[in-house]
């Protein structure tokens, strides 16, 4: 298999990040795979519930950048990889696995993937997802209520403590990282039309090359 062509897609919490990947699978199924920075938080079995619950899930020290990076590197040299998985209820990791395949397409997503200099230089185009915060923070209240079992109040505290000022001290700057700006992720279908174009010569071109 050719190299894979590999895109970072960022942006604050609820921005539409997995709309756009979704848009980017649908249109490409087949050829994609997908590597989610938030599997890759770091294992605390030592802590309590209620301990895990207070730890700082928005730092780029939360999460195990290294271990992404290592998997991101053998998928692109064509290689599967045992992605870990997070359990967003019990704010720890599972000790289940997913098998991730090699594929032309490799998307990468996460609130901070461009913080990390040596992640953002694998990726071959960067995306960001930019929205308005009032959007963004009722999008995070119905996804971590309805489909990760968080109580209303539990959220609140979270993004006023933490996802805020993380978003404000490490997310907004990595913007200046992107290669393009997408207001909106997968709903722009400006945007998403021409990234579906270049994604679509890069791959012809590495098949032709390869």
């Amino acid at each position: 298999m050719s190299r894979s062509f590999t895109i970072g897609i960022a942006g604050g919490t609820g921005s539409g990040k997995t709309t756009l990947t979704r848009a980017l699978i649908e249109r490409f199924a087949g050829q994609t795979s997908v590597i989610y920075h938030d599997n890759y938080y770091k294992q605390h079995d030592g802590l309590s519930y209620d301990e895990r619950a207070a730890l700082n899930f928005d730092s780029p020290d939360a999460f195990d950048t290294a271990l992404m990076i290592e998997q991101l590197r053998t998928l692109i040299s064509g290689q599967a990889v045992d992605c870990p998985v997070y359990d967003f209820a019990d704010h720890n990791r599972s000790s289940e696995t997913i098998r991730i395949e090699p594929a032309p397409v490799l998307i990468v997503e996460g609130i901070l993937i461009f913080s990390e200099p040596e992640l953002a230089d694998l990726l071959d185009i960067k995306l960001f997802v930019d929205t308005d915060a009032d959007v963004r923070i009722l999008r995070r209240i119905k996804r971590d209520v309805i489909e990760r079992g968080r109580t209303l109040e539990s959220v609140e505290q979270q993004y006023l403590k933490t996802v805020k000022p993380m978003h404000e001290l490490y997310v907004e700057p990595a913007k200046r990282r992107a290669d393009l700006i997408v207001p909106e992720g997968g709903h722009n279908l400006v945007a998403l039309d021409m990234l579906i174009r270049h994604i679509d010569s890069s791959i012809r071109s590495s098949a032709a090359t390869g």
